[in-house]
């Protein structure tokens, strides 16, 4: 909860790895942090089954698990939480000024922002992905291949990802199917010669995924592609499908006022989480169009929270980019205290 804080010194939007350990390391700075988690605190590890590539977790980790103990050592420390959606977000270009964060109507000042709102696989749209999703269906060959050894296995896409973790995949599965719509690809030709050269890679095309199926044990059992230019369809066996075909990142409420790339990943300077504007820091899968894993989420996360630190440190507070109140509600303010006498 909130208490009667007039400006924070750090509000960080955005949960998950990156959010959390910023969280986590700001509050052992005595900087009293204040998280906007969201709805869906935790991010995208909150839909994932077994995290076994982070380190600390020897057996693995349930990924709601992992993303609830990040949240209770951030507390421990003094962490506080809003678990509601940021609406609104104001950033200041005045150095030492006021940014402002608008969450369900309230306008939460603060002298440091550190963004953290992830970034969405795209998703194909197609009947039983949804319900498959983390039960064969996957967004990251990286986080799952392992868990598809010697299984007959599918990755949608055509760009570099797909053919990226096509190859990565081929080290596991006996079998990897590259499905795409056209004939031509947009990978580079070194990434799809690498595809082609392994013994256990296919490319399969014109095809698009139509559906995909259960097995009889509840799990992905096949795939139904349609071929593009027939129209006809084909079956084939899987237990393992991934999709590569894009991330899209959650920036929409800083468009326009940081820096971004032509696909709306938050830029920083160089090696640093600084944007362009004086205060505001950006962690995790927001700016990261090449990793995405969450131990890279959370070193971030832990470089945003020592740039804000010391952005704190250095910077003394602009008494003229300070922000000035509503009117209007000053007004109501008079007037409730004028009847309440």
């Amino acid at each position: 909860m909130r208490e009667n804080v007039d400006i924070e010194n750090v509000v960080i939007v955005g949960s998950g790895p990156a959010g959390y350990t910023a969280a986590l390391y700001t509050a052992r700075a005595d900087l009293n942090p204040l998280v906007i988690e969201g709805f869906a605190w935790g991010g995208l590890l909150q839909q994932t089954t077994d995290v076994e590539n982070y380190p600390g977790y020897p057996q693995g980790v349930m990924g709601p698990q992992m993303m609830q103990d990040l949240r209770d050592q951030a507390e421990r420390f003094g962490t506080r939480f809003i678990t509601d959606d940021a609406t609104k977000i104001e950033l200041s270009s005045e150095n030492g000024g006021t940014h402002v964060v608008t969450v369900g109507g309230e306008e939460i000042r603060t002298r440091a922002v550190i963004l953290a709102m992830g970034a969405e696989p795209k998703k194909l749209g197609v009947p039983g992905e949804d319900e498959l999703s983390a039960r064969g269906v996957s967004y990251c060959a990286t986080c799952d291949a392992a868990f598809f050894r010697d299984a007959d296995t599918i990755v949608v896409g055509g760009g570099d990802t797909a053919m990226e973790d096509a190859t990565f995949l081929s080290k596991f599965a006996g079998k990897v199917n590259i499905v795409h719509r056209r004939p031509e690809f947009r990978a580079s030709a070194i990434m799809l010669d690498r595809a082609r050269a392994s013994e256990n890679i296919e490319l399969v095309t014109p095809y698009v995924v139509q559906r995909f199926e259960p097995g009889e044990n509840g799990s992905l059992g096949r795939a139904i592609l349609e071929n593009t230019e027939d129209g006809s369809t084909k079956e084939i066996p899987v237990t393992g499908a991934f999709v590569a075909i894009g991330h899209e990142p959650n920036s929409h409420l800083v468009q326009g006022q940081v820096d971004t790339d032509e696909d709306g990943y938050v830029l920083v300077d160089g090696r640093s989480t600084r944007t362009k504007l004086p205060g505001v820091f950006a962690a995790g899968d927001l700016t990261d169009r090449v990793y995405r894993q969450a131990v890279t989420a959370a070193g971030t996360g832990c470089m945003a929270a020592l740039d804000a630190e010391a952005y704190l440190r250095d910077t003394p507070i602009d008494a003229e980019a300070h922000w000035e109140p509503d009117p209007k509600k000053v007004e109501a303010a008079a007037e409730s205290a004028a009847h309440s006498t």
